[in-house]
């Protein structure tokens, strides 16, 4: 992502070294941690502590900088051997401390070498014998093998009919590449019916036959009940807190977010995710455990809307669309619209432009039918969209859409509550001398506290202590006390086999839904400018407690807790000052332009 807007044109502030400690040589390694799997095959950064500032420190034979504060940070190779090691020597004259820090590199990476002899590459069949998963009966599956070249590959079937397959060369020559292609995997794709019955590959060279054995596969028709209800475990229907996360391939991003007790058909299975069918022509993936079987001969659903009708209330406006029973659905924010698709629904509505009273957040309703099982209702807005909830009631998918609050622009966090959310724990990351993510991520938010209230606003503060909260539980709280933002504050650190010392490291801000990319813009200038740190920019992400709808919701990360000036800064009362400085004021900044934009009325259609 580019950098924030508005960055700031004075000089970023500049932050002191840490203080000279002289204690006792102490080595002392935070990352990895003792026989830890390296995620990286050539570099990796290497953190901790030796006790002193005055200290020499090596690695393997690598001089290592010293902070004052006797923290280090080290980037290099991964040590071969088994086992790897990292030799560690700090002296301080005549004095030494010495260290041997085993850790262990991923496995090695054996290229498969054509060796002359016909062969087939081991584990390259799919599907295995074994194979756990269950697919529709006409679903294509790939079939796909690795072998020597120059080699013929039959598919041949469980009724001894059989396939030809191709090669990556030949593929490519189809599509008109100039056969640039894998001239040793060969791949045929056939209905997973077919693959019903125990096949074989059949792999010919000359004289030469290998003969490997391909998994049979179960069919949903047969393997799958024919409706499932999805219910989280220990989760009641009625709780509108608690959703099914469905996504569009295993493991893949939150997409959709469905009530608990809707009724789906599943169509497939691949471990533990189950695929279920939203409507003709669209699937989606959720959890197998979510999926609770129901009774053989119990009845598909068939979803008909009807007029939504439209309730004004203090704190927001429901969009009530009659309905007999839970929908898949999903809903897009646009500005000054909320769009609301139905899926596996017909839209029964002879009043196509419903309107509200004049003084409404919600202008306008309409509904038209996308597919023969797929509405989709258009809710217009006299103001951009804030925040939003889907409920259930007895006949009824409720759309609550949530009114801006007012705002004082000469104040404009006055009356507002503002969550703070003092990320971690559960887990966390630790710098280099031990300081544990959810410490100082709390004394920024106890910083913070007392700025917002100087403001006007009130806080609800997700935690006081370092012990656990849910990750659940968190936006919950901000959720059921009708908070108008949330802020989650958390410390970043990389990933094995990134380079620590790349100078773009340094603040960034998180979201989710799009209504919160306007205060995660206002968050990130306020960070960059208060706090000095180079400009991340800011980043849609699927983060746990940024994906609740009723109030914009942005993740920050401010500084980098495993280096070792930024663990050294965030000890500083005014270090942690800036960082809840910039929150506050890119708060103020969000909701005073809120505040302007709720002012301008949207125009009325005629």
């Amino acid at each position: 992502m580019p950098p924030s807007a508005g960055a700031p044109a004075s000089p970023a502030p500049t932050w002191p070294a840490p203080p000279l400690v002289t204690g006792a040589l102490a080595i002392r390694v935070v990352y990895p941690k003792p026989n830890d799997v390296i995620a990286a095959r050539d570099s990796n950064f290497v953190f901790g502590s030796v006790g002193s500032g005055d200290a020499a420190l090596t690695i393997n034979g690598t001089p290592v900088p010293v902070q004052p504060d006797g923290a280090f940070l080290a980037w290099l190779p991964v040590p071969a051997g088994t086992p790897a090691r990292y030799e560690i020597v700090a002296a301080r004259g005549a004095d030494t401390a010495r260290a041997v820090h085993a850790v262990r590199p991923p496995a090695p990476i054996t290229p498969w070498a054509d060796t002359g002899r016909l062969t087939v590459q081991p584990g390259s069949v799919f599907p295995s014998p074994g194979h756990d998963g269950v697919y529709r009966r006409d679903e294509p599956l790939r079939v796909t093998v690795r072998t020597s070249a120059s080699a013929e590959v039959l598919l041949r079937f469980g009724d001894s009919t059989q396939l030809t397959l191709i090669s990556g060369m030949q593929r490519m020559a189809m599509l008109g590449a100039n056969g640039r292609g894998d001239p040793t995997l060969w791949q045929a794709e056939v209905p997973a019916g077919r693959l019903g019955r125990p096949s074989q590959l059949v792999v010919m060279r000359g004289p030469d036959t290998v003969r490997v054995p391909v998994g049979a596969v179960a069919v949903a028709d047969t393997a799958l009940p024919p409706l499932v209800q999805l219910v989280p475990q220990g989760v009641a229907p009625d709780d509108s807190d608690r959703v099914v996360i469905a996504r569009p391939v295993p493991g893949g991003t939150y997409h959709w977010f469905l009530l608990p007790g809707t009724i789906v058909a599943p169509t497939g299975r691949q471990g533990d995710a189950l695929r279920v069918r939203l409507d003709r022509g669209q699937e989606a993936w959720v959890a197998n455990a979510d999926g609770v079987s129901l009774p053989p001969g119990t009845f598909a659903p068939r979803l008909v809307a009807g007029n939504a009708r439209v309730v004004d209330a203090a704190g927001w406006v429901d969009v009530v669309i009659p309905i007999g029973e839970r929908p898949p659905f999903r809903v897009e924010a646009e500005d000054r619209r909320l769009v609301l698709t139905l899926y596996g629904t017909t839209a029964n509505v002879d009043l196509l432009g419903h309107r509200a009273g004049t003084a409404s957040l919600v202008r306008r309703v309409t509904a038209v039918n996308d597919a023969t099982d797929r509405a989709r209702f258009v809710v217009e807005l006299a103001s951009p969209v804030f925040g939003w909830q889907v409920r259930w009631q007895p006949g009824g998918l409720v759309l609550r859409v949530r009114r801006p609050p007012p705002v004082n622009p000469a104040r404009p966090l006055e009356g507002l509550l503002i969550a703070a959310d003092p990320g971690h724990p559960p887990i966390g990351s630790t710098g280099p001398t031990g300081l544990y993510e959810p410490t100082p991520v709390r004394w920024v938010a106890e910083q913070l506290a007392p700025m917002l209230e100087a403001r006007g606003a009130r806080v609800l503060t997700t935690r006081t202590v370092d012990t656990a909260v849910a990750l659940e539980v968190r936006p919950q709280l901000a959720r059921r006390a009708d908070a108008h933002a949330f802020v989650s504050i958390h410390l970043n650190a990389l990933p094995d086999g990134t380079n620590p010392f790349n100078p773009r490291f340094g603040s960034g801000t998180y979201w989710f839904h799009s209504p919160s990319a306007a205060l995660a813009r206002e968050v990130q200038r306020g960070l960059v400018e208060r706090m000095g740190l180079p400009d991340e920019g800011t980043y849609f992400d699927n983060l746990a407690v940024v994906r609740q709808s009723w109030m914009p919701s942005v993740l920050t990360e401010g500084a980098y807790i495993m280096f070792p000036t930024h663990e050294a800064w965030l000890k500083l009362p005014e270090f942690q000052r800036a960082y809840a400085l910039g929150i506050a004021e890119g708060l103020e900044r969000y909701f005073r332009a809120l505040g302007e934009s709720v002012a301008t009325p949207s125009r009325e259609a005629p």
